[in-house]
């Protein structure tokens, strides 16, 4: 299956080498290019891509203010944000507004483009020490709202409560199956069980929904 790309930056030369690099590869197939959030907001209307690789930085709207319009809008379309972690503040915003990912600038081509297929086929794609930076970070955060009081895990088995705690700190599927002695198919089943009870969009939200139960403690 072509994954449909979008790209969302303001920076030519950044595009012109993302596209050239995603031509050599026949699964990914860039859709449309955009220097603002709003034409990438009408991209994502127009053409209907899977991922839309999504800079913060741009002209007039924003990249967090664009990802917040795609994914409460009628696309598809997932947002990897395409951004320099260590120094943009904006990220969490990102988080919140709906991002399914995140990659740094200056990885590896080949790890972005790794980073477009995961996020294309319905997961989330964050490092697992960045998870814990990240989602540390979102819930203390002033702008984030009050962290709750922790709340009892309803609706989900005791091996589906010691998964999420997992995801919550950052595991991998294929840790999680280490830590817990299963097969690697046996986690994905149990996280894609948890997405749906706890409907929540991807594994983004599964790692802010472990904090906010208090499975997993900022650190």
């Amino acid at each position: 299956m072509t994954v449909r790309i979008v790209l969302a930056d303001d920076q030519p030369l950044v595009r012109t080498g993302l596209r050239v690099l995603m031509a050599d590869h026949p699964d990914l197939e860039v859709v449309g290019e955009a220097a603002t959030g709003t034409e990438a907001v009408r991209l994502a209307e127009d053409v209907g891509p899977d991922v839309v690789v999504m800079d913060i930085r741009m002209p007039g709207m924003d990249g967090i203010e664009a990802t917040r319009l795609i994914t409460a809008g009628p696309s598809a379309a997932r947002v990897l944000v395409l951004t320099t972690f260590d120094e943009d503040d904006h990220v969490y915003g990102a988080l919140r507004a709906g991002a399914s990912g995140f990659v740094v600038k200056d990885m590896a081509l080949d790890d972005i483009l790794a980073a477009v297929r995961v996020v294309a086929a319905g997961d989330a794609l964050i490092a697992p020490g960045v998870t814990r930076r990240l989602i540390a970070d979102f819930v203390r955060e002033p702008a984030a709202p009050p962290v709750r009081p922790p709340r009892p895990v309803e609706g989900i088995t005791e091996r589906e409560r010691e998964v999420l705690t997992l995801v919550g700190r950052g595991r991998s599927n294929t840790e999680i199956a280490e830590d817990l002695h299963i097969t690697v198919a046996t986690a994905k089943s149990h996280v894609s069980r948890l997405l749906t009870k706890l409907d929540a969009r991807d594994r983004v939200q599964l790692v802010i929904t472990a904090y906010e139960m208090g499975l997993v403690a900022p650190h």
